[in-house]
């Protein structure tokens, strides 16, 4: 905070507004809709620079925070300045994606910019324009600035928020809650006050105290209404919200459908998935659940999100026991026809983990592997816990893995890496096992001409 008041000291003393008669101070608040991709990895970090004009340079004079991986944001901080009636206040709007690596301007790259004057912000209280790029070419972005008139009101108050047994909106792990706390305006709008910080993983948080200034957060009118809403990360969350893990992005893969091909260029699978107390199949055919090819996976999983609501317990036992079942009738062939391989693709923590340990302690015995990929930030020690390479998983009654059969990889250590790399990290202990199993069983491979192409159960 203190940096950024003297910015604004400096950008003062800077554009000579020290000795003219201030008319007021006015609040401005900044949106952004529909900001273009730069990196087709990822989502930009918005953050917006205000700067003002003084013989013939822009000087900054405040800024945004950043937020990360979003295309429509709306910022919370609100930027103050000071209004000149008699004066003409030149102002530049630059959105820039700021790395997480970097908290400066040095290493960004500038989206585009809005220029305007503060008397046009404080005359028409809410204004829209495009953003324009290098060159004043035109883009599909726009910036949506809206000012307020402060009283004389300088009080400050402290707040404090927590919440208890919030709903789990997630589909596998627990709800990342933040609060959001709105005022209404004469109007009967909203406009966004302050953003208190994410709690993850957590669905009793207790968000960090805070100061606002009573002419930010009411006007300096104590009987005006304000709402408080409980929003979540939705790190899963709505397929339709480009902040989700599942968004279905129009030229690029989400981190789930690059996950699920590199993984199945080497394995064909059977694509279920599992959702509160059950399991049910992504193609919707319970019947026949199996997916042809890399394709078929692919089209599964984009058909069935807009048919379902994600939601939580996040319980991976049921899937698990269904794959062992399987596995199972296998297992009374005494030959080696199929092995089987399951690919769990997950954000965070589960809920069943009990369940999950015992099911794994069980499927030890049978013809199948278990391959986790971790998805996204969130803490993964439980799912490092299940692959057993720091010790020996056990059931909750104690009993022991008969051999190790979880793989587990977090994606991000895979993003920028081909593919491939991710492929062979998560099979590479897939080999071992199937030999592990049919050795313990004295079961022989058979040869190559022994099998009748025409009758294998999955596509190539």
């Amino acid at each position: 905070v203190s940096s950024m008041t003297n910015i604004y000291e400096s950008a003062e003393a800077t554009l000579g507004l020290c000795n003219s008669s201030c008319l007021t101070k006015v609040e401005l608040r900044v949106a952004c809709q529909g900001i273009s991709d730069r990196d087709a990895l990822s989502k930009p970090d918005p953050c917006v620079v205000l700067k003002m004009q003084s013989h013939g340079q822009w000087f900054e004079v405040d800024r945004t925070e950043v937020i990360r991986s979003c295309i429509s944001p709306v910022f919370s901080k609100v930027l103050l300045v000071d209004f000149y009636f008699e004066e003409v206040q030149r102002l530049r709007y630059e959105l820039h994606d700021i790395s997480p690596a970097h908290n400066g301007l040095r290493d960004t790259d500038c989206l585009g910019a809005m220029e305007c004057t503060l008397g046009q912000i404080v005359s028409q209280r809410k204004l829209s324009k495009a953003l324009l790029k290098q060159g004043n070419a035109t883009s599909k972005s726009s910036i949506t600035v809206t000012s307020e008139e402060l009283s004389g009101n300088d009080d400050y108050v402290e707040l404090s928020f927590r919440a208890r047994k919030l709903d789990d909106k997630d589909f596998f792990s627990k709800s990342d809650p933040f609060l959001e706390i709105f005022r209404i305006n004469d109007d009967g709008s909203g406009s966004l006050v302050h953003r208190t910080e994410t709690v993850m993983n957590d669905l009793s948080p207790v968000w960090k105290s805070f100061k606002v200034s009573l002419n930010t957060l009411c006007s300096g009118d104590h009987d005006r209404q304000l709402k408080v809403a409980i929003d979540f990360t939705a790190s899963n969350g709505d397929p339709k919200n480009s902040c989700s893990l599942h968004y279905i992005h129009p030229y690029q893969p989400n981190e789930y459908l690059k996950a699920l091909v590199a993984v199945c260029l080497c394995v064909n699978s059977t694509l279920t998935h599992s959702q509160v107390s059950h399991d049910f199949a992504v193609n919707f055919d319970e019947d026949n659940p199996e997916c042809s090819g890399i394709q078929g996976v692919v089209e599964a999983y984009q058909g069935c999100l807009p048919k379902i609501q994600l939601y939580g317990p996040t319980n991976i036992a049921p899937i698990i026991q269904k794959v062992a079942s399987s596995a199972s009738e296998e297992m009374h062939t005494k030959e080696a026809m199929e092995y089987f391989i399951l690919l769990i693709l997950t954000d965070g923590v589960i809920t069943d983990m009990a369940d999950t340990r015992e099911a794994i302690v069980h499927a030890s015995h049978l013809p199948m592997s278990v391959i986790i990929v971790g998805v996204g930030n969130a803490d993964f020690s439980d799912m490092q816990m299940l692959d057993g390479d720091d010790g020996i998983l056990r059931s909750p009654k104690g009993e022991p893995v008969l051999r190790d059969i979880v793989q587990f990889v977090p994606f991000k250590d895979f993003k920028h890496a081909s593919p491939a790399a991710l492929a062979k990290s998560v099979l590479a202990e897939v080999p071992n096992q199937v030999v592990d199993y049919y050795n313990a069983k004295g079961i022989h491979p058979k040869c190559l001409s022994d099998y009748d192409e025409s009758t294998r159960p999955f596509s190539p």
